[in-house]
């Protein structure tokens, strides 16, 4: 598996793979992941490749902490997709393992996220409001609320994670209630 940054040459690719890997929610995926690569130019965008094809994909942007003495600019990964066939053989979690460093590198202080508490403890995350972070929406689960404190963390860092404008234009912020017609 070969690990890297996401190409112009990589978009369908990716598309398609969000779309395999989130089902019914791909279309939404890919509309998110289109609007923050807008939004956030400097995205850290990874793939892994295996045999010249792309079966993984994740992608951290900037979103800001409303911490007590200012604003701190912070990190969020989503989304993460791994294609189907390829799970459960370490994708995923290479790529969060590589974006982390490559964002600790940077100086990034923190790094959030919405997903499984049971996943992504193994690669540093914790849930948030232990940490002392809060929410930015009600609707998403307290144990999903997750954040990995890097390298340029402090402990003044506390407070509020303000997602950047697209997730909430995206309606991309915790669970909505599923409606019938």
């Amino acid at each position: 598996m070969h690990l890297r940054d996401e190409l112009a040459a990589d978009r369908d690719a990716v598309h398609e793979l969000h779309r395999l890997a989130f089902g019914d929610h791909g279309e939404t995926v890919v509309a998110l992941v289109r609007a923050l690569r807008d939004d956030d130019p400097e995205a850290l965008s990874l793939v892994a490749e295996e045999e010249d094809e792309v079966v993984g994909h994740v992608l951290f942007t900037r979103s800001l902490l409303d911490a007590p003495r200012r604003l701190v600019a912070v990190q969020v990964l989503s989304p993460l997709a791994v294609r189907p066939d390829r799970q459960r053989r370490g994708v995923g979690g290479a790529l969060i393992r590589h974006g982390l460093r490559r964002l600790d590198e940077r100086g990034v202080p923190t790094v959030f996220l919405e997903g499984d508490p049971g996943y992504y403890a193994r690669f540093g995350f914790a849930a948030a409001g232990d940490l002392g972070f809060r929410r930015p929406s009600l609707r998403i689960p307290a144990p999903a609320f997750q954040a990995a404190r890097l390298s340029g963390y402090e402990p003044w860092m506390t407070g509020t994670l303000v997602y950047s404008a697209t997730f909430w234009q995206q309606d991309c912020v915790g669970l909505r209630e599923e409606h019938s017609g």
